[in-house]
């Protein structure tokens, strides 16, 4: 792959915490170094097992094997449900000639229509290919949705603990008793990314929310940079690790602990490979007023940002981070 002047042929060692472990102190520890160093780490046994995780890759697989019109017919509707393709997404505007060169796939928390709920933004029924289409599709990734939310509560847990919090913090309804979850499937066509022409599987971007899990195939292509400011910036490969998820905070999270913990900027590059991945975001509930942690704060320390209503402040980043001008629009 070119160098094009960074080093992005670093592996970056990220700590790996595993959820079974009944040495919380360990775990806790781990996580809270892993979160001020870089905001990613890896965890395992989280209780997903394997087979069924095989099976959601071989249906995300299946999914973007359509033909293109079938994909269209399910495009990606106002509730950020459904198909998204290729250069859909700028993540890196600046220093992007196109889009993203990937393809994705919305699932959101399911709320059935007459539900005064799924007219909030984020909520609502889901875009599902037909049964006939892609037999057994929808239940798995209704299955998967469901417990990546358990993993993600498991690691809210530990991530509330790290900052001196009650350990049930983060499962209070107006946090993550109703979240904002999305799944999205992913996949990257085997272009040949190129940074210093502008050419990203995906480009520059931290996360927007609380958590982020994501699951990978064994293509290498995920890069973290954990000093933005750098010059030159330093890019460190995340190596696919089988069976663990890769974990990283979003920008809410960063928030709400006034800086103290870290979202990082992270991109994919195509190394000419085919590759898959799947990406679960969480964010709090559509009115949790994201503010200053009480733990994160002090007369020398006060608060950094002000507070801002969550579902407001996702509607600012989609907005910001998806073309308007596609001709499919």
């Amino acid at each position: 792959m070119k160098n094009d002047g960074i080093a992005s042929a670093n592996i970056s060692a990220l700590h790996c915490i595993d959820l079974s472990s009944p040495d919380i102190h360990t775990s806790v520890t781990l996580l809270k170094q892993a979160c001020l160093d870089s905001g990613f780490f890896y965890v395992v046994n989280h209780g997903i097992c394997q087979e069924f995780m095989d099976e959601v890759f071989a249906q995300s697989k299946k999914l973007f094997d359509l033909p293109l019109e079938e994909k269209m017919k399910l495009l990606r509707n106002e509730k950020h449900r459904g198909y998204t393709p290729s250069l859909d997404e700028h993540l890196d505007p600046d220093n992007q000639i196109n889009g993203d060169y990937k393809e994705g796939y919305y699932i959101g928390v399911e709320i059935p229509e007459d539900d005064p709920e799924s007219q909030r933004p984020f909520y609502g029924s889901n875009l599902w290919p037909t049964a006939g289409t892609l037999p057994g599709w929808k239940d798995t990734m209704e299955k998967y949705h469901q417990e990546a939310l358990e993993v993600t509560k498991a690691v809210s847990r530990l991530i509330a603990l790290a900052l001196d919090l009650d350990v049930d913090f983060f499962d209070r309804p107006e946090f993550l008793g109703r979240p904002i979850a999305i799944l999205r499937l992913l996949h990257y066509e085997g272009k040949l990314s190129d940074p210093s022409n502008g050419i990203f599987g995906a480009g520059a971007h931290s996360d927007y929310g609380l958590i982020t899990l994501l699951a990978t195939d064994d293509v290498s292509g995920l890069q973290i940079c954990k000093d933005k400011d750098a010059e030159p910036q330093i890019w460190e490969y995340v190596p696919p690790l089988r069976g663990a998820f890769v974990v990283n905070l979003g920008d809410m999270l960063e928030r709400w602990s006034n800086g103290i913990f870290r979202s990082t900027l992270h991109r994919v590059l195509g190394n000419g490979q085919e590759r898959f991945s799947i990406a679960y975001f969480v964010e709090p509930s559509h009115d949790c007023l994201v503010e200053c942690l009480p733990t994160c704060q002090s007369k020398v320390n006060p608060p950094r940002y002000p507070p801002i209503k969550c579902e407001t402040y996702l509607l600012q980043r989609y907005k910001d981070t998806h073309a308007e001008r596609n001709s499919y629009k």
